[in-house]
């Protein structure tokens, strides 16, 4: 998924708040257990940093210089009062800066849009990208990819009040909206044939027809529908688990890099010792009413 997509959702998301009471207040994540569990994350010994080129010139020059993004509500979120970034994403670079240079803190934060994700790479602007970067064979042939670190599928959406729907294996004859365009009306001719489609043109017209009760339910990427959770009230809950092809996120760094088994070692540390179930419960989980702990993407 585009970063592009993500804030389009989040600003979509805040534009039906404002005008309606469904989804109309957020969650914010606990800053105080999120800087905690960035502050206690593990420490890569000297031998393991020497023994990559990537990692030994971050902890050379004493900075990780990132590419993020900052407006993204469970991901990457700027918080003005205090201008700390944190979320899912946030929490990862900021626990593989302590892991290189003993300090979360210790990062030089460039923001990056979903068309200069690659040159960053390409100019040796940053050490590495971390923004929701879908990994796809077009992206490969320029950078390389470390993880995948998460991965995001389609999901249905529906009133909190709708009992009828626990499943998309639930939407038979139910009008449910999707975007046309997208992904959506093909996932929803494989797994749900029989449901009655109805294509919008913006996320925000879907939100508005489930709100108003035009449709039953809304199919969309997972991740945009946990961010509209993470904005709401409780007004809307998800309906079953997530379903249909996967999308796997990686961390960008540049091509041929060393960091990749760098980076994914310690993915698998942090995967094994608890730390990634935490942040997911902290930066996503906690604030969208979700209590399953999705399961890591396998790592290479």
């Amino acid at each position: 998924m585009s970063i592009s997509s993500v804030l389009r959702a989040t600003v979509v998301a805040l534009a039906v708040a404002t005008s309606a009471p469904l989804f109309a207040q957020g969650t914010p994540i606990n800053a105080a257990a999120f800087d905690s569990l960035v502050a206690q994350g593990p420490l890569a010994d000297a031998a393991t940093i020497a023994s990559s080129k990537w990692a030994s010139k971050v902890k050379q020059a004493g900075t990780l210089r990132l590419g993020g993004t900052q407006t993204s509500n469970l991901f990457s979120l700027l918080n003005e009062k205090d201008g700390k970034i944190r979320g899912f994403d946030a929490g990862l670079a900021q626990l593989l800066t302590r892991y290189i240079l003993g300090d979360g803190a210790k990062y030089q934060f460039t923001q990056v849009t979903s068309s200069t994700r690659e040159q960053v790479l390409i100019n040796d602007q940053v050490d590495m990208v971390l923004a929701t970067y879908s990994i796809t064979p077009a992206r490969a042939e320029k950078i390389s990819f470390a993880g995948p670190y998460y991965s995001s599928q389609a999901g249905v959406l529906v009133k909190s009040t709708n009992k009828a729907i626990q499943s998309y294996n639930d939407l038979a004859g139910k009008k449910t909206a999707t975007q046309a365009g997208s992904t959506g009306p093909a996932i929803l001719a494989q797994f749900a044939p029989k449901a009655t489609v109805q294509e919008f043109q913006t996320h925000q017209e879907a939100l508005d027809a489930l709100r108003q009760g035009r449709v039953d339910a809304y199919v969309t990427d997972y991740t945009l529908l946990l961010n509209v959770l993470s904005l709401g009230a409780g007004e809307a809950q998800l309906a079953g688990a997530p379903f249909g092809p996967h999308d796997p996120y990686g961390i960008g760094l540049p091509k041929g890099s060393d960091g990749v088994a760098f980076v994914n070692a310690f993915l698998k540390k942090i995967e094994a010792d608890g730390t990634w179930a935490k942040l997911w419960t902290l930066a996503i989980g906690q604030r969208t009413g979700s209590t399953n702990v999705p399961t890591p993407p396998p790592l290479p």
